[in-house]
């Protein structure tokens, strides 16, 4: 068996003989598998040197695309067989798709390419493989308004969550440190919520500074580009405008829209460093509208069902000092400030709701009561998945503990930055998204599970490739696999299956951490970080 990653549920060899595809290779795709047709062209033809050509009739065809409704939707069977055909069948156009990425494992190294390697051929063993995956939500979270990443770098990044058969991009756009999407009603979001002076360098405690002003942002052309791209390879974005904390940002670009009477929110400039902002919207009916028109735009470029409005790290003491907080506690009858905060997610969960979106936010938004019909994003470990999901409420898991991937990957002095826990490729490969605590009634609320991926260490796409890989590979496989439970999972045989792993990404350009170790140009001596206080040097 080829060295597949994630690992396929079956895979059972033929007789022996191969399937090669030449210049005079077909493909035949049945209505609904058009974009994996093209993709195979643009890929394995760019990779070889193929044209590809479309057959009229299914059975003139080399690889023969085609859907089958008894198979689930994202599920799929690849045989190749001794009628000298590729037969790629999925349960939709998704499964299709997946089953492709799988097609061009097979083909080796060389298919990750995107020109003719010399003496590279492209040869299949006859074998059949049965697929399917474990969770339908299998995605990477990326933070582009700490560091912005071009657009053209977030394309590539799509690329290779498909490479690795993940389907949910999560797009945090906004943050203190930067607003990144065009909102043509509020300009200023924009021109002046984008750019910051400097940048901390480093762990925030750190006393470095990069004194080049850093921002950018992506037009809405530039979005509606990033999601058909992404809709293309059967992901989808789902974008994050974070409120009622995180907003420094946007209240520097418009300051009404701050606690204007506790804090001179005018002299606020686009925040420079990292941690907990002290600075949250206003709870006024002006902020709200403000937002509504935020996200009327922001629903009218993504048609994802879900749409992240963060609610996290939200501080109140400003709140607590305000009058018109504390007005707004009275007149709705709220016993606090967490109440506040819930009424404030509440109104947009309604929101989305009455334009047919569901909500979804950080698991601090359970704080004051959890919105009807939200989700949660778990990430301050399981416990607000669980307890999101015995009230019957959706639940993505990523624990920063296991997959937040600006972690370090070992605790030597060599790497470029040493903050929070020390998550290795294995430890990776043995998270387990489903805690033991749920019973089978409410682990059907665990939609799935996600990476995160925060850049405030990560200036640029290199640095950016050195955290999330190898460790995105192992998470895939967790992602889309029946693996056994944590303990039982063989990783001597994953870590097996990685070294032709590595020449795939090699092949790709990803910047990974060797297994070795850092190479000399990706480590960053006297760049201060800081370990999680408390975690043992190895957990």
């Amino acid at each position: 068996m080829a060295d597949l990653i994630p690992a396929p549920v079956a895979v059972r060899q033929s007789p022996e003989g191969a399937v090669r595809l030449d210049a005079a290779a077909t493909v035949h795709a049945a209505p609904g598998t058009e974009d994996t047709a093209r993709w195979l062209r643009g890929a394995l033809g760019a990779a070889f040197g193929l044209p590809l050509d479309p057959a009229a009739r299914a059975e003139e065809a080399t690889v023969r695309l085609s859907l089958d409704e008894s198979l689930a939707a994202e599920a799929y069977r690849l045989d190749i067989g001794p009628d000298e055909a590729v037969h790629l069948t999925g349960g939709g156009p998704a499964g299709v798709f997946w089953g492709a990425q799988t097609l061009r494992q097979l083909l080796g190294a060389e298919a990750f390419r995107s020109a003719p390697v010399a003496a590279a051929e492209a040869v299949l063993a006859y074998q059949r493989i049965e697929d399917a995956p474990r969770f339908g939500w299998r995605g990477m979270m990326l933070d582009v308004a700490r560091h912005f990443m071009p657009k053209n770098d977030v394309l590539r990044y799509l690329d290779l969550l498909a490479a690795h058969k993940l389907n949910v991009f999560h797009f945090h756009l906004t943050d203190d440190q930067g607003w990144r999407i065009e909102i043509k009603r509020h300009p200023r979001l924009t021109e002046v919520g984008s750019w910051r002076p400097r940048s901390k360098w480093g762990h925030r405690a750190s006393e470095l500074w990069n004194d080049t002003p850093h921002g950018g942002y992506y037009t809405q052309d530039d979005i509606r580009e990033i999601v058909a791209y992404a809709h293309a390879r059967h992901i989808t974005v789902v974008p994050e405008i974070d409120i009622p904390g995180h907003s420094q940002a946007a209240i520097s670009a418009y300051p009404e829209l701050g606690n204007t009477d506790v804090v001179d929110t005018s002299a606020l400039g686009v925040w420079d460093t990292w941690g907990i902002n002290p600075n949250i919207l206003a709870p006024t009916d002006g902020v709200l509208r403000f937002y509504e028109e935020v996200f009327e735009e922001v629903l009218a470029l993504f048609p994802s069902q879900f749409v992240h409005i963060g609610g996290d790290e939200a501080p109140k003491d400003q709140w607590k000092q305000s009058p018109t907080a504390q007005a707004r506690i009275k007149e709705l009858g709220l016993a606090d400030e967490d109440e506040l905060q819930s009424w404030f997610i509440r109104h947009f969960d309604t929101w989305l709701a009455e334009r047919g979106r569901r909500l979804i936010g950080w698991d601090e938004i359970l704080e004051g009561g959890l919105a009807p019909g939200a989700a949660v994003s778990s990430w301050r470990g399981y416990r607000g998945g669980i307890a999101a999901a015995k009230s019957g409420h959706d639940v993505v898991m990523c624990p920063e503990q296991q997959v937040y991937l600006d972690h370090r990957q070992h605790g030597g002095p060599d790497e470029p930055m040493p903050i929070g826990y020390v998550r290795t490729l294995e430890d990776v490969y043995r998270f387990e998204p489903v805690p033991p605590e749920l019973s089978a009634e409410e682990a059907r609320h665990v939609l799935g599970t996600q990476a995160n991926v925060w850049t405030e260490v990560m200036e640029n796409r290199r640095r950016v490739d050195y955290q999330v890989f190898p460790r995105l590979a192992a998470f895939a496989e967790v992602a889309w696999s029946a693996l056994p439970a944590p303990a039982e999972r063989d990783f001597a045989a994953f870590a097996s299956r990685m070294t032709e792993h590595y020449a795939r990404l090699d092949a790709l350009g990803v910047d990974y951490r060797p297994p070795a170790g850092p190479r000399p140009d990706q480590q960053r001596p006297g760049v201060i970080g800081r370990p999680i206080e408390g975690a043992p040097p190895n957990v």
